[in-house]
């Protein structure tokens, strides 16, 4: 480095140290925020909480987000032991679950007198106290509300169990808040701040959407969490595609709300009506239910703008399927390969012979009004700015790697190449590449970009899919045998350990010590499958969180807690929702199984966040050096 480099550095660095001292401007204020910094990284490191493949399953979600997975529960064992019976302690965590639900519930009963309302304050104040040892004082203020801070504060720094003074005063506090009819109020606070407690960072693996009908509603309720980072799922990426103006993507939502029988995302949630598609579908299929009727004719229109988009997208390698024009409208088959197959429908009266990818006229209107209810609908933007400023395609954190689907593989074990305008990507790269055309489609709208969103949903060579979709073949053709969906190697090479450690060095990580955390296969545990793959090193954590898929799956899901000792899986076989709990006081029903247990606790040096926090401890030294010598004046 010659000296000219070196005086441009250290100018930069000298107008980045007057910069941080308009923030520090006296040396005690470094020295404040120093030490605190510096203490902070012996901390353990906070929970990790991971979900996957929601699917609006509003209900499921909500009670698995109200107990972390178990983490409170397993806080109120510890906590009050043997002090209170199993049942006390269930309709306790019931409470801290649903604790406006619950008070309704004992007024009702007129079980809410003063002696109950104190007895859940002391209780809630324990766990409070003992869950908030992992963080400084200064960041348990920030997570209460002003309006109670200074008595919650007061009440965790008593010691009533150390002096009868103390004891005093500690009861005296409680007195009051019920006495002054606040007890309520403070028990929602302090529910609130137990939750807070709890888990540190929330990470959503992909799928919002489909199938369940709320999906609407969890993003409402994520998007209050405090810290949190979503992967995109193929089904998130689907209605991102379709908000941002993808007819395309557009036809393939409505026609999957209209299968699931979740029109109510569209009507209620989002304000987009199907009325249009319902009377033009009606007229076309006279002897059908309306709903079925409006589902041939969205697929149909799905079908046709599939295959203009594929004709003018050759990288997509999708040319096969294009399958409108094998259909033999004479003899009533379907024709590919030399073979025939028998339809379940022979009415097709919305497809021309002649150029059976062309929207008739009628069709085009629709998708037009479509199109305008989707990028219209307020807060389906919302929705959907919120994804992509909290999501992408993966994300690297705390040594491990998160994405919902697969790395596109050869079966030789090699990253497969896959080509884009003439350049070639694999691997790390080519997410790199599918993260940042997805995002041009938020910005730009262009077609290209707009097309590449429905590639992301179903194409065999995209990271989110990884299989190919057999739509067609499902909804018209009697033969089984065409259903079968062929899926990327990846899915069958996480088995080995090997391949997980490459994986895991191409995203830049440890191969030892880091872990593969993805969803969008649902587990089937009742065929003997296991979400743990490679010897522990890939976590499969799509359980079959929605629903339809229970039967198939045999449990309600799986969800991973990360805390400072060990990572636990947790196959949930039976959730409760909020009736449930609050009439039963019944929880999750889980099975743990802990994948990997720590010789030592990882503290908040070792995180992400520590060296972010390293990195400040280092420019405020530097800061407090250019006090000391004089290079800038600090204030008095």
């Amino acid at each position: 480095m010659d000296n000219a480099t070196r005086n441009i550095m250290a100018e930069q660095k000298l107008k980045y140290l007057k910069l941080l001292s308009e923030k520090y401007p006296t040396k005690e204020s470094v020295y404040s925020r120093l030490i605190n910094l510096q203490a902070r990284l012996v901390l353990p490191k906070g929970v990790e909480h991971f979900v996957s493949d929601l699917h609006g399953e509003y209900d499921l979600f909500y009670h698995i987000l109200n107990n972390c997975s178990g983490v409170i529960k397993e806080k109120v064992d510890y906590v009050f032991g043997a002090r209170l019976s199993d049942e006390e302690k269930a309709e306790f965590c019931t409470l801290i679950y649903y604790p406006k639900e619950k008070i309704d519930q004992m007024k009702s009963l007129r079980k809410d007198t003063p002696d109950w309302y104190q007895e859940q304050l002391s209780r809630l104040l324990e766990v409070c106290k003992l869950m908030s040892y992992k963080y400084p004082l200064r960041k348990v203020r920030s997570f209460i509300p002003k309006n109670y801070e200074s008595v919650i504060i007061e009440l965790m720094n008593t010691r009533p169990e150390a002096d009868k003074g103390q004891f005093q005063f500690h009861k005296a506090l409680l007195n009051m808040i019920v006495q002054v009819d606040g007890a309520a109020d403070f028990i929602q606070i302090m529910t609130k701040l137990i939750k807070r407690l709890a888990v540190d960072h929330l990470h959503i693996v992909g799928d919002f959407f489909d199938r369940g009908s709320r999906p609407d509603a969890i993003l409402d309720r994520v998007m209050q969490f405090h810290s949190l980072d979503i992967q995109w799922g193929n089904h998130d990426v689907l209605w991102m595609g379709a908000a941002c103006g993808s007819e395309v993507c557009i036809s393939a939502v409505v026609r999957n709300s209209l299968r699931y029988n979740n029109t109510d995302v569209l009507e209620r949630g989002y304000g987009i009506s199907i009325r249009p598609l319902v009377t033009f579908a009606s007229r076309m299929y006279p002897d059908t239910s309306p709903i079925k009727a409006a589902e041939k004719a969205i697929s149909i229109i799905m079908f046709k703008l599939e295959g203009q988009l594929i004709k003018r997208n050759p990288d997509y390698q999708m040319e096969h399927r294009m399958l409108l024009h094998k259909l033999d409208f004479d003899s009533v088959c379907f024709r590919q390969d030399g073979k025939r197959y028998e339809l379940k429908s022979a009415s097709f009266p919305t497809i021309d012979r002649d150029d059976p990818y062309k929207l008739s006229l009628q069709e085009t209107m629709i998708m037009l009004e479509m199109k305008s209810f989707f990028m219209e609908s307020v807060k389906l933007q919302q929705h959907i700015d919120f994804l992509y400023k909290k999501g992408s395609m993966y994300t690297c954190f705390n040594g491990n790697l998160l994405f919902h689907g697969c790395v596109p593989m050869n079966e030789d074990g090699s990253f497969r190449e896959v080509q884009f305008g003439g350049k070639v990507y694999k691997g790390r790269e080519y997410f790199d590449y599918c993260d940042q055309v997805a995002r041009r489609a938020r910005n730009s709208g262009d077609q290209a970009s707009l097309d590449f969103m429905w590639f992301l949903w179903n194409g065999r060579l995209a990271p989110t899919a990884g299989r190919e979709f057999r739509t067609f073949e499902m909804m018209f053709l009697e033969d089984v045998s065409t259903h079968k969906e062929p899926s990327d190697p990846y899915f069958q090479l996480i088995d080995d350990e090997e391949i997980c450690e490459q994986v895991l060095e191409e995203f830049g990580l440890h191969k030892y010590e880091g872990h593969i955390i993805n969803g969008h296969v649902p587990v089937k545990v009742k065929k003997g499958e296991t979400p743990i793959r490679g010897k522990g090193k890939a976590l499969v954590i799509d359980g079959g969180f929605c629903r339809a898929y229970h039967k198939k799956t045999g449990i309600s899901g799986y969800t991973l807690v990360s805390n400072s000792r060990s990572m636990r899986l947790l196959a949930h076989n039976n959730v409760a929702d909020v009736r449930q709990a609050l009439k039963e006081n019944k929880d999750i029903e889980s099975v743990s199984e802990t994948v990997e247990i720590q010789n030592k606790i990882t503290r908040l040096g070792e995180t992400d966040k520590g060296m972010v926090m390293q990195q400040e401890i280092n420019d405020l030294y530097n800061l407090l050096n250019a006090y000391q010598n004089r290079v800038i004046v600090p204030q008095y």
